[in-house]
């Protein structure tokens, strides 16, 4: 695997730390990938996203879904329920997970769902009014630019 070098970055700009730390923890991520539990994330609208993990085996009460510190973080815990019994094969999974997911700025948590075994999430992005585009007017009043000119000659 490939080690990079964000130092450059941290030289030529300022706040884009975040970024770094990001793609940082992605080239981690990519060398210490667990499969446990399966999981897709989609795209449903521009603005819609829904990730859904297959929780085979677990109950309502087995499952949290908490956000904390801009990651989504979803875990669960199995009550031992096995106690005298007696498997010839066991072969769904029900060991303790957690899983985390980083969250981008103005994305949030906007419900979760247990069906089927399949836990469904779903995401936002919710994007301030003061951050959307906004068209400016464009004056076309010429006394104000002559103004304008004026009172910048006279300052200078």
């Amino acid at each position: 695997m490939r080690t990079y070098d964000f130092a450059p970055l941290y030289r030529s700009s300022v706040g884009f730390d975040q970024i770094a730390n990001m793609m940082d923890r992605a080239l981690r991520a990519d060398s210490t990938t667990q499969s446990y539990p399966p999981y897709n994330i989609e795209k449903l609208e521009d603005d819609a996203y829904r990730i859904s993990i297959a929780v085979a085996g677990f109950s309502d009460n087995d499952l949290s879904v908490e956000v904390r510190d801009k990651a989504l973080i979803v875990s669960a815990r199995k009550a031992d329920e096995d106690e005298g019994k007696t498997y010839l094969h066991r072969g769904i999974a029900t060991r303790a997970f957690e899983r985390r997911f980083h969250l981008a700025d103005h994305v949030q948590v906007t419900g979760a769902e247990h069906v089927d075994g399949m836990l469904h999430i779903e995401l936002e992005l919710q994007v301030p009014e003061a951050l959307k585009p906004r068209q400016i007017q464009i004056a076309s009043d010429v006394k104000r630019v002559e103004k304008d000119v004026v009172d910048a000659k006279s300052v200078n």
